[in-house]
């Protein structure tokens, strides 16, 4: 394996922005540059400590994602080489781990969908009876299957912030705010492209957790971003369905009434749960040596179970 990269150094492209995960660069006037580091981010709060090989499985599971959902909507893909957009002496920092995108406006929303019952959503079923203000029905247990997969939007958080769940009526004035810019005058409203982002995102979802229950993968729940180009065409950008944006069950250790293991941080977010002197705030503690391996190989066994093939370094 690699050496792991916690920062990318490229100097041969304008840096845009560091997210918590996600190094950004600008080719030109209408493409980005996104270097998917090895950083890991929980509770909103960037980790000093990368996880070796993450960021090509999360950049090589969006890719095989996008490939297989192309045909419910357009992804941010242009098809081009990043090792051909860099200095020569900058290919090793991008491979594996990169796509140039072409640079779309993004929705202001999280666009989260939920098939399973558990975490924030099994908390606020226990104290309301519902999830986001979605009503359930009664009596149901911990990680029970939902009747069928609903939308909780959320808001997108600057680095260091929480997101925020929001209703269905507030990512619709959230989506307005977007349409207001005079270069996206596409004749949509708030409310058609919330609902058209609602639609795309379940219908996602339902494919994606389909076809990985045949693997041994059951997705719980994910959440998907979208942005729109001067058309108002709604794209597929950032990652989806990777074990960052997701939470990734065994199907043969699942059992409702109990958290099941996981493919994704949950693993990590576990093991700071147990530190009592750590408040949820930056900087982050320092991660031991196992609990990094761990996580890493978890990684690459959720993408080599859905894709079927190996990582490539």
């Amino acid at each position: 394996m690699t050496a792991a990269l916690f920062e990318s150094t490229i100097t041969s492209l304008p840096l845009i922005a560091r997210g918590k995960v996600r190094d950004i660069y600008a080719v030109g006037d209408d493409k980005l540059l996104i270097v998917t580091s090895d950083r890991l981010s929980a509770f909103d709060v960037i980790l000093p400590n990368p996880i070796p090989g993450k960021g090509k499985v999360l950049t090589q599971a969006a890719n095989f994602w996008f490939d297989r959902l192309a045909h419910i909507v357009p992804s941010q893909l242009t098809g081009i080489d990043p090792e051909t957009v860099v200095a020569e002496n900058e290919r090793e920092q991008v491979r594996g781990r990169s796509l140039v995108v072409k640079r779309l406006k993004p929705l202001p929303i999280e666009a989260v969908v939920r098939g399973y019952l558990i975490g924030s959503g099994w908390k606020d079923y226990q104290e309301t009876g519902t999830v986001c203000g979605i009503k359930l029905p009664a009596g149901l247990k911990m990680a029970a299957k939902l009747p069928e997969p609903i939308f909780t939007p959320a808001t997108k958080a600057e680095v260091g912030d929480h997101d925020e769940n929001i209703s269905f009526e507030q990512a619709q004035t959230h989506c307005a705010a977007v349409l207001a810019d005079a270069l996206y005058g596409t004749g949509k409203t708030g409310a058609q492209l919330a609902t058209e982002a609602r639609d795309v995102a379940i219908r996602l979802y339902t494919e994606a957790a389909d076809y990985a229950a045949t693997r041994g993968i059951l997705i719980a729940d994910t959440k998907f971003e979208f942005g729109i180009d001067d058309k108002g065409t709604l794209h597929l950008i950032d990652e989806a369905l990777t074990p960052d944006s997701s939470r990734f069950w065994p199907r043969d250790e699942w059992a409702e009434g109990r958290n099941p293991p996981s493919f994704d941080k949950q693993f990590v977010r576990d093991y700071l749960e147990t530190l009592k002197d750590w408040g949820k705030k930056a900087p982050g503690p320092e991660l031991p040596d196992e609990v990094i391996a761990v996580t890493a190989a978890k990684y690459r066994e959720a993408f080599e179970r859905l894709s079927g093939k190996p990582l490539a370094e």
